[in-house]
């Protein structure tokens, strides 16, 4: 088991009380397994660290996206707070690897269980506050809170305008749109990707982003927007059912 010290380091937060930090790593099956007077495992700080994260989340996307509804903002606080979510915030400051478990526990996996790892990282915001108060409690969070939000709202976004479009395209002329890169500049650390919607061969739309994802959420924006091609379409119709494929092209051309 490694030390706290390297925990705190790790975390980049100085816990003024040590006994918080190790009690919020504490999982009830090794106070079963060692039991000491006074001592107290990691749950009443998790029910603390709860209710901070379902605030802590809830003002933030509350400030971050005016323009969402009060049922958009819970489910994004939902899927932001939810276990999964959770263990996985865990797993980025490599919790389970510094949690005091019984032997049983920890030879069945427990130090990457998702309940153990969310457990432990709600009790972790409990003791932070505690130790921390509110201000640093909330930094340290939304380190994790606000990236996962924009990543849950640009995939949110990605679909719904994608979806549209394949709905669209293929009700007007049983086609998919196709997505394709056109570009990408930057550093690694800040890359910026243009990426061209297809249908039949066709640009339709046109979007940039720092990721793959956001650019193609913008060029499917963009054909939205658009309904036409940014270049006349040729199209054939092909076989006694009438599909169309790629072929001679034919008078019709797309439009709204």
């Amino acid at each position: 088991m490694d030390d706290l010290d390297h925990f705190q380091e790790r975390l980049g937060l100085d816990f003024h009380d040590e006994t918080l930090l190790a009690q919020a790593l504490t999982h009830r099956s090794y106070l079963n397994e060692n039991p000491a007077p006074g001592g107290s495992d990691n749950e009443r700080l998790e029910f603390l660290g709860d209710a901070l994260l379902d605030f802590i989340t809830a003002e933030f996307i509350f400030s971050r996206y005016p323009h969402m509804s009060e049922g958009e903002l819970t489910s994004l606080r939902s899927a932001l707070v939810k276990e999964k979510s959770l263990a996985g915030f865990a797993r980025q400051v490599d919790l389970g690897r510094y949690l005091f478990m019984g032997r049983g526990e920890s030879a069945s996996g427990g130090a990457d269980r998702a309940p153990l790892l969310c457990g432990g990282f709600e009790a972790l915001i409990g003791a932070s506050f505690l130790d921390h108060g509110l201000g640093a409690t909330r930094d340290f969070a939304l380190h994790f809170i606000a990236p996962s939000a924009e990543e849950m709202v640009a995939e949110q976004l990605t679909k719904d305008a994608k979806s549209l479009l394949q709905e669209w395209s293929q009700g007007e002329w049983q086609l998919t749109p196709s997505y394709r890169t056109v570009s990408q500049r930057g550093p690694d650390h800040a890359k910026e990707f243009t990426v061209e919607v297809l249908i039949g061969g066709r640009t339709f739309g046109i979007g940039s982003g720092r990721s793959k994802q956001v650019a193609e959420q913008e060029a499917a924006r963009d054909a939205l927007v658009r309904r036409a091609p940014v270049q006349p379409i040729e199209m054939s119709l092909g076989g006694a059912d009438g599909a169309v494929d790629a072929g001679e092209a034919v008078d019709t051309p797309i439009a709204p």
